[in-house]
């Protein structure tokens, strides 16, 4: 017999390309603004700095495993029941548990073309199939979706608003999606950045999951409120849904530094405050702004833009990444999710907002 020299992944592993993050580093550039990485540039609660720092000599106990102050935390500011949240390392992990509870080899998990790559790593690692839905103006389409819907199907991730696009789907649209969906197959709403959105017709799908068996909604720790350091997510799902994440979780995969962290973060309402307000200045002004200098930029309702730039050489997306790097501007590439002729640029401070536009300005000629 042929039997293999060394131990094999299991199937799908080696099929995964590792998700890269965006570059933090400008090297020669006299100052460093990174918009890579939709990072708020407010920075975290000082309230949740000073919970991290207060637990700093105690590192030598476990946490506790079942993340109860977050959980209940969580639950006081959305108006959840705590038996219903899942905390995790990240949004991320939550994600990756939810594949590896749901999916198995040959099962089908769909996505958006342009949806968070994480998503396909973690259908991919669950030893799933990858299925891609096809968007409509690089936004996600119901019924595209749904025609990729097979009996193999156990879970749909919708990014909502989605990453990289700053797109979203209006709430109708969303339910009708559920409403369509055999109820075997799990509803993944990714709200990473619904704290940004300030449109009439979005909701989180709060409700959704309060009413369904088959939907569950994912937060994050890392965006508005700027913890991203800390790794920390949760998720409101039916109890069948958290009872199934709470058996395949690590016991203790939050740290007590992050759980006091995330706490006091929820609790510092003004600092929230002061990072939408911030954002709703900063992104039509960017969008405008750029505009203006010829490009086109996605819609968005997140704290981050798509831009778009011509193939005409010295003028491409590579171009302009070169040309704002070494200036200390530090974009996004985004050809791993299909969209090589384009930079996401999360908002920043005003100097770099302003920066920002004075150097496309001077690359374009402007």
């Amino acid at each position: 017999m042929n039997a293999p020299v060394r131990p094999l992944p299991c199937p799908g592993v080696l099929a995964i390309s590792p998700y890269v993050p965006g570059k933090s580093s400008a090297p020669g550039a006299a100052k460093v603004f990174k918009l890579s990485s939709n990072e708020t540039p407010l920075g975290p609660s000082p309230k949740a700095v000073a919970a991290y720092a207060a637990l700093a000599d105690k590192l030598e106990f476990y946490p506790d495993g079942a993340s109860t102050a977050l959980r209940e935390a969580v639950g006081a500011t959305f108006g959840l029941d705590p038996d219903h949240i899942v905390c995790g390392a990240g949004s991320d992990e939550i994600l990756n548990l939810l594949a590896r509870a749901y999916i198995g080899p040959g099962d089908e998990g769909i996505f958006c073309t342009y949806g968070f790559l994480v998503y396909r790593l973690a259908i991919l690692a669950a030893g799933g199939v990858p299925v891609v839905a096809p968007e409509t103006n690089y936004t996600a389409d119901v019924d595209a979706i749904l025609s990729k819907v097979t009996p193999r199907t156990k879970i749909v991730f919708l990014a909502n608003p989605n990453n990289p696009t700053g797109t979203y789907l209006p709430f109708d649209e969303v339910k009708r999606l559920q409403r369509s969906l055999p109820g075997h197959v799990l509803l993944v709403l990714d709200a990473a950045y619904a704290e940004y959105v300030r449109r009439n017709d979005y909701e989180t799908g709060i409700e959704l999951v309060a009413t369904s068996e088959n939907v569950v909604m994912c937060r994050t720790f890392s965006k508005i409120y700027g913890l991203a350091g800390l790794r920390i997510g949760w998720m409101y799902g039916p109890s069948h849904v958290v009872d199934a994440l709470n058996r395949i979780r690590g016991p203790f995969n939050v740290g007590s530094p992050a759980i006091a962290a995330g706490v006091a973060a929820l609790a510092d309402t003004d600092h929230v405050a002061a990072a939408v307000a911030h954002n709703d200045r900063w992104l039509p002004w960017l969008t405008a702004e750029i505009a203006s200098l010829g490009l086109d930029v996605t819609p968005s309702v997140g704290n981050f833009l798509l831009v778009h730039f011509p193939s005409e050489p010295g003028r491409t997306a590579k171009d302009a990444d070169a040309f704002l790097t070494a200036r200390g501007l530090v974009l996004r590439g985004v050809g791993a999710y299909g969209l090589p002729g384009a930079l996401r640029l999360t908002v920043g401070d005003e100097e770099a907002n302003r920066l920002v536009v004075a150097a496309l300005a001077e690359f374009l000629g402007a």
